[in-house]
């Protein structure tokens, strides 16, 4: 029996995901990485076993009511774990975006700053004081009445709903309106209303073209359909509505985001003219610190905003140190450009955790473990310096830091190390190394140590000669004043720079459009998918291959099943209860819902019916639960499936399994899929790929192979452009950009570009001293 003081946390038999019945003793009170290349198991121990063991502890303790629905979701496979103290997770998912969420609100920022003006506020003479929640552009008290709090006002003109004036109503002149029937619907309304909807739209009187799109009225008209032959269509009660009023509802209420990005076509978005899009009301606005308002100190970067809060009585001061104290661990994390009204959709993964971060430093927890996902994604190596501080303050205040990572620079600060690999997948699931990071070097099925005491730099690369040039620019946009750059045709170039300093919005600026450019593909980091629905075959086309290879089976035709049979996504083959998705959505009421696997099909999407029919021994939900590499054995003689699957395996992703949902995948391999789905077309002609830190959430190792991939794509004929931090992929790039000085305000300008030879030695740049330590 451990003792309640056990110093270490013991984790016996893990099998989550592909651990192998994982023994570990990781000792409490330091800093642990867990390293090994990508699908090696190292999230599985971190997230999938210690992390939500402690989540099924604390679980434990709540109503019965939970306790039941836990059960449901299921404890993570593992023997035991002693010696575990309460865990805090802090991981690079998204919440879901809202105009409404800032770094503000997700740092408590704002709570502390609307504190301040409510207590130590200049008010106009006469005016009563106002409670915090009157300075919330997200409360009833202090939201802007024109605007509701948002801050812009979407509004839509006759050019925008009718693009082409030739044609009349029945032809579609009103492009706002829905397709299909209801279209439809709303024409004949139109003509039962007696306008005419055959004239072209340009030949009708002003009054009735404003009507017919502004309109606030909902006439209801009994419409007689025009009869078809083969249907009797009878009479209905239809109800008139404009296509202002249609596109403005779908725009704020529709959940569908393909619907919701199709009504903004329709409208303009302008900062509201009553609040000047501060969002507040007038009273707010009219209260004052050191002659500002809240709105115009929200809008300064962190560390301006912390030079100007001084001065004021001694409850000006409480508050101030106060917000200062809260400001300075956002600011020692590299995010001082930020301002607190800076809306969260526009923040990368990574800023948003380190934000999270920040914000536990301040929460003064003591004995807890904190597992974080790749703190230091999308960092700059200046700034990575700073994360280290941060984690050791952490472990300092008496709690144990569980990092899992891939930079090197974070690895060797550890206190400890537990190796998980020696492969991904199937070849992977074992701890190789559990201690003290030097003691690595002698275990030599470790991928991780071949890199960590290794730091000799990588061979010279010869730099390719351009063939032209794509000039972009200028530029001004966000923090980039003017900017023009030039990017080499038939090259690898690297944007380099500090967070914040610029790079994705010039990125961002390449287009279609640019002179020299045949096609172009954005590789991003967004999800592939949303729900378990979507996965890693279904993205690819690979699915189609597979369900085209089993409809062709002799069990399959003599019941008369087609291509659809195999689908999930439509009724037939598919499990009725989870609609094919192999998952139910679990309500946890105070708690964000989460998946558990179907109880009817166990997961496998199918009803039995369909899984009766096999190929080569395997069912379709059997074939789904392939990795994809030995997928790529099983189908080596299906040519379709052989190329998608080679692609997959060239961009290091061999480990993840076909129905993999997109739910569970990192945004690394979301954009690596995307790649390998690029990569199996037939390419014709130039293409510009831009591809926006690509070495996210990858092990040295695999970063090589991705090196390989994307540098053939150039040998090819082709032009690549990567925004990175990791500096061995920057020396071996053919041009660089580097933007800085500093991020924010203090950026935005091209501080050197060249060689990386050349870069390397330039003053004034953040990334030069990096660079020059792996230089051939």
């Amino acid at each position: 029996m451990h003792s309640p003081h056990d110093p270490y946390v013991r984790v016996r038999g893990a099998r989550e995901h592909n651990l192998k019945g994982v023994d570990v003793d990781i000792p409490r009170d330091v800093l642990a990485v867990f390293t090994g290349v990508s699908g090696s198991g190292k999230s599985s121990l971190a997230f999938g076993t210690v992390y939500a063991e402690a989540q099924r502890r604390y679980f434990e303790s709540v109503a019965p009511y939970a306790r039941r629905l836990i059960h449901q979701v299921g404890a993570p496979k593992v023997g035991e774990i002693t010696g575990l103290p309460p865990a805090v997770s802090l991981q690079q998912r998204r919440a879901a975006p809202t105009s409404r969420s800032s770094v503000g609100t997700v740092t408590n920022l704002s709570n502390s700053l609307r504190m301040l003006f409510s207590r130590a506020g200049t008010y106009p003479p006469g005016a009563p004081r106002l409670d915090s929640d009157a300075f919330s552009p997200n409360t009833a008290a202090g939201a802007c009445p024109a605007c509701h709090g948002l801050g812009r006002v979407h509004e839509t003109t006759e050019e925008l709903l009718v693009p082409d004036p030739s044609l009349s109503v029945r032809e579609g002149a009103v492009a706002a309106w829905p397709g299909a029937w209801q279209g439809k619907n709303l024409r004949d309304i139109l003509d039962a209303l007696g306008y005419d909807v055959d004239r072209p739209w340009r030949e009708l009187p002003a009054e009735q073209r404003a009507w017919i799109l502004f309109t606030d009225e909902q006439p209801v008209v009994t419409v007689h359909p025009v009869r078809d032959a083969d249907r009797i269509q009878r009479p209905y009660q239809g109800t008139y509505t404009s296509a202002r009023r249609y596109v403005l509802k779908t725009f704020s209420d529709t959940k569908s985001p393909t619907l919701r990005a199709k009504a903004e076509r329709f409208l303009t978005s302008a900062p509201c003219p009553a609040c000047g899009g501060s969002r507040l009301r007038p009273e707010a606005l009219a209260v004052t610190f050191g002659g500002r308002t809240i709105a115009e100190l929200a809008a300064l970067p962190l560390t301006d905003l912390a030079e100007l809060l001084d001065g004021g009585g001694e409850t000006a001061r409480v508050l101030t140190a106060d917000l200062k104290s809260r400001i300075a661990p956002v600011v020692e994390l590299g995010l001082g450009y930020l301002s607190l009204d800076r809306a969260t959709p526009t923040l990368s993964a990574g800023e948003l955790q380190r934000l999270r971060l920040a914000t536990q430093l301040r929460a003064g927890l003591f004995g807890v473990v904190y597992v974080l996902d790749e703190p230091s994604a999308g960092l700059h190596p200046a700034d990575t310096e700073a994360l280290l501080t941060v984690l050791e303050r952490l472990k300092a205040a008496g709690n144990s830091v569980f990092v899992v990572e891939h930079h090197l620079e974070v690895v060797r600060g550890a206190d400890w190390l537990v190796d998980v690999g020696p492969g991904a997948g199937e070849h992977g699931g074992r701890v190789l190394y559990s201690g003290p990071p030097a003691e690595l070097a002698s275990v030599e099925e470790s991928a991780t140590a071949a890199f960590l005491f290794d730091e000799s730099p990588g061979p010279a690369r010869e730099v390719r000669e351009p063939r032209g040039w794509l000039t972009v620019g200028p530029v001004t946009r966000h923090n980039l004043r003017a900017v023009t750059a030039a990017f080499p045709l038939g090259a690898f170039t690297a944007v380099t720079g500090v967070s914040g300093s610029g790079k994705s919005t010039l990125i961002g600026e390449l287009t279609e459009d640019a002179a020299g450019v045949g096609r172009l593909v954005r590789v991003d980091q967004r999800p592939i998918g949303r729900t378990p629905r979507s996965n890693l075959a279904t993205y690819t086309g690979l699915f189609d291959v597979v369900r085209k290879v089993f409809a062709g089976t002799e069990e399959a035709r003599a019941r008369g099943y087609g291509v659809g049979r195999f689908s999930f996504n439509v009724a037939g083959g598919r499990c009725e209860t989870c609609q094919g998705e192999g998952f139910v959505s679990v309500e946890l009421l105070f708690l964000p819902s989460t998946y558990a696997p179907c109880p009817d099909c166990g997961g496998a999407r199918y009803n039995p019916e369909t899984l009766q029919v096999t190929y080569r021994g395997r069912s379709i939900a059997d074939v789904l639960d392939l990795t994809v590499e030995a997928a790529a054995e099983f189908f080596a003689d299906a040519p379709g499936a052989a190329r998608s699957l080679g692609t997959l395996l060239d961009v290091g992703l061999g480990y993840l399994r076909l129905g993999q949902p997109a739910t569970e995948l990192s945004g690394g391999e979301a954009q690596r899929i995307k790649l390998a789905s690029e990569l199996q077309r037939g390419r014709r002609g130039h293409t510009l790929y831009l591809l926006d830190e690509p070495t996210t959430g990858l092990h040295p190792a695999d970063v090589e192979v991705l090196m390989e991939r994307l540098h053939g794509l150039v040998d090819a004929g082709h032009t690549v452009v990567v925004v990175e931090h990791d500096m061995t992929v920057v020396a071996g790039a053919d041009w660089v950009i580097d933007l800085g000085p500093g991020g924010g305000d203090r950026g935005g300008r091209i501080v050197a570009a060249g060689p990386p030879q050349r870069v390397a030695g330039a003053e004034g740049s953040a990334t030069a001293p990096y660079l020059a330590r792996v230089m051939p």
